[in-house]
C-alpha cells in the first residue's frame, strides 16, 4: 500500500493554480474543469485541488524554510505562524537523527492552513 492522492479544497482554480505553481516550482499536472479539478505531482503523490473538497493540513517539505517563508511573504501570502523549531530528532524514527524539524504555517489562496517543514542538520554530516 502507499499513499497516493491528498485533496484540498479550492474555490478559485486559477488563482489555486497560480498559488501551488509557485509555491511547489511546477505547473499543474492536469486540469479538469468542469467539474473543477487541478492536479500536481508532488514527489509521486497526487495533490488534488478541488471545489468541493473539504479543507485539509497539508505540509510540504521545503529546502529552505526561512527563504520560502520570505518568498511567501513578498508576494502577499498570509504567514499564519513563522518558522519555529518542532521537534529535535534524536534518533531515526520520524525523522534523520541528528537533525532540527523546523515549521512555518501560511494561507494559501483559498484559505487554507499549509504547513512548510525543512529539516536542518545539527550534527554530523
Amino acid at each position: 500500500m502507499r499513499f497516493i492522492q491528498v485533496a484540498q479544497r479550492a474555490e478559485d482554480l486559477e488563482r489555486a493554480a497560480e498559488f501551488y505553481s509557485w509555491l511547489l516550482g511546477k505547473e499543474p499536472q492536469a486540469v479538469f474543469d468542469p467539474p473543477g479539478l487541478l492536479f500536481f505531482d508532488v514527489g509521486g503523490v497526487r495533490l488534488l485541488l478541488e471545489k468541493g473538497a473539504p479543507s485539509a493540513l497539508v505540509y510540504l517539505e521545503v529546502a529552505d524554510l526561512h527563504l520560502s517563508v520570505e518568498g511567501l511573504r513578498a508576494k502577499g501570502v498570509r504567514i499564519l505562524a513563522e518558522p519555529h523549531v518542532i521537534f529535535v530528532h534524536e534518533d531515526d524514527r520520524l525523522g534523520p537523527a541528528g537533525s532540527e524539524e523546523w515549521m512555518a504555517f501560511v494561507e494559501d489562496s483559498e484559505g487554507n492552513t499549509v504547513g512548510l517543514v525543512s529539516r536542518i542538520r545539527t550534527s554530523g554530516d
